[in-house]
């Protein structure tokens, strides 16, 4: 079973970037649809970005679209979450997550990490 660590989190300031990345272990890392989603204070937790198997199909939510781009190093067992031009509104607590089922646009995620936290002051 994957096993996956976020990290990179941190306090910025409105318009920096950071980039997270969430390392999986495990030996079938390319068979897993990963994607990130974002819980704020007092907010549902919500989907942020989601990438194929392959790293060859992704996509984005509205709030993020333009902004942060997702990508895959499957040599290296890593998702990436890069944010750019960032707002307060982008505070929240990250989670990466792997779906073992369901087709591009279905997947059902069941395995999260345990979060990192991104901070951006205004």
């Amino acid at each position: 079973q994957v096993r996956l660590v976020e990290s990179g989190g941190g306090l910025v300031q409105a318009g920096a970037s950071l980039r997270l990345s969430c390392a999986a272990s495990g030996r079938t890392f390319s068979t897993y649809g990963m994607g990130w989603f974002r819980q704020a204070p007092g907010k549902e937790r919500e989907f942020a970005a989601a990438i194929s198997r392959s790293g060859g199909s992704t996509r984005y939510a509205n709030s993020v679209k333009g902004r942060f781009t997702i990508s895959r190093d499957n040599s290296k067992n890593t998702v990436y979450l890069q944010m750019n031009s960032l707002k307060a509104e982008d505070t929240a607590v990250y989670y990466c997550a792997a779906a073992s089922v369901g087709g591009w646009g279905s997947e059902q995620y069941d395995l999260w990490g345990q979060g990192t936290q991104v901070t951006v002051s205004s």
